[in-house]
């Protein structure tokens, strides 16, 4: 046994035996939730662009510093309609290393994903593979903005022009993003954000389509409300997509939070970094100096030989992390018989997958919390290439 857990907890001031978990919801005082709640049973309007949806799209497009902000139920409803909105079709060049919604969209749709490596010190698309990878049939490029870092917004439009393709970003990651001074999400012809109970900004479930030009919003929003464009006109085959008035209302209370959520999770960044960055056989991710980052995750990359073991002793010390991203999107049987899924194809993505592992990581941990954290994962990650480590009782 290496240590106590419970003197370890002690020692960093960790008062509570409550696990800790790769994410939290962020969530406001009760109390202050519940003026919302009146104001929706005395309106009884629920649903279908109440008060609270208008507001909430006004006050996001004025926060992210964006044209306009149309509500979804959920990000995944947002980026399925995303792809209609803009009629893309054939094949569109995305990345194995997300989570797995980022290709379904492009299922749903009946596009086949054509998945490309990633760039080794962002884990983003990689553009000087993308080129490589566009065919007669190529229609669109579905980057995403892996664990709220940019991809190379820049490179990525520019063989866009060239090509004559739509982008569209997943950017489920890049809440309040900024990168050279504007919002992140200004790039591409459209940008979907989640509002999951696990991002930075939740509304339990939640999403958006973010975009500057006025018809295409227009466009947004009748896909979303089943192709509606008045009562007796339909525009389009649209869906179900609404966000309803109690979902828009956290959102509205919980942007005023926001400010010092972003505050305090740089402040833990700062722990984890000043903690890990010269621990032996640790990397951080790369964050650029012209991003202002949202700090949504903490992903460490660690040798592959020892991720799973130390994976799985840190939740015998109440660590809970996940191995965002593993295995890649083309491991899963649904894809992994496409041609682009072969893994000689997607080197960079493989190692990756295999190496990451991100830690708790949200405003209410405790300083003392993530000392915790730290010097139990340097603790087990020092010892598990000992023989012992494979069997429980280790512990």
């Amino acid at each position: 046994m290496l240590y106590e857990n419970t003197e370890k907890q002690i020692k960093h001031g960790q008062t509570t035996k409550e696990p800790l978990l790769v994410t939290r919801p962020d969530l406001p005082p009760l109390e202050d939730f519940l003026p919302y709640l009146e104001k929706i049973w005395q309106r009884r309007w629920l649903t279908n662009s109440g008060q609270f949806h208008q507001e909430l799209e006004a006050r996001l497009a004025d926060y992210l510093g964006v044209g306009y902000v149309s509500l979804f139920s959920n990000g995944t409803l947002a980026l399925v309609s995303a792809l209609q909105v803009l009629r893309i079709s054939g094949e569109v060049i995305t990345t194995p290393y997300s989570f797995v919604a980022t290709t379904h969209a492009l299922n749903w749709n009946g596009i086949q994903p054509v998945f490309c490596d990633v760039d080794p010190l962002t884990l983003n698309l990689d553009p000087s593979k993308v080129e490589s990878l566009i065919t007669p049939q190529t229609t669109a490029i579905l980057p995403v903005h892996v664990y709220g870092n940019p991809a190379d917004v820049e490179a990525l439009e520019q063989l866009a022009d060239v090509y004559g393709l739509k982008i569209i970003y997943d950017a489920c990651h890049a809440f309040g993003v900024t990168y050279k001074g504007q919002s992140i999400l200004n790039y591409g012809d459209l940008s979907v954000l989640s509002f999951h109970a696990t991002k930075i900004f939740t509304t339990m479930e939640g999403g958006a389509i973010v975009t500057n030009d006025a018809k295409l919003k227009k466009r947004i929003d009748y896909i979303k409300n089943f192709g509606f464009a008045d009562e007796v006109t339909v525009m389009a085959p649209g869906i179900n997509g609404k966000m309803n008035e109690m979902q828009a209302a956290l959102g509205v209370l919980q942007l005023e939070h926001m400010p010092r959520r972003i505050t305090r999770r740089r402040a833990l960044a700062g722990i984890y970094a000043k903690k890990l960055k010269n621990v032996h056989d640790v990397e951080l991710l790369h964050r650029p100096d012209d991003v202002g980052h949202n700090w949504a995750y903490f992903p460490v990359f660690i040798a592959e030989e020892k991720r799973d073991i130390v994976y799985e002793v840190l939740k015998q010390h109440g660590i809970f992390t996940r191995r965002y991203f593993f295995p890649l999107i083309s491991h899963f049987p649904i894809y992994r018989g496409l041609p682009s899924a072969s893994p000689e194809n997607l080197p960079v993505a493989e190692r990756a997958s295999r190496r990451v592992i991100c830690l708790p990581f949200y405003p209410s941990l405790t300083d003392g919390d993530v000392e915790y954290i730290c010097d139990t994962f340097i603790s087990v990650l020092a010892h598990a290439a000992e023989p012992a480590m494979a069997h429980p009782e280790w512990i």
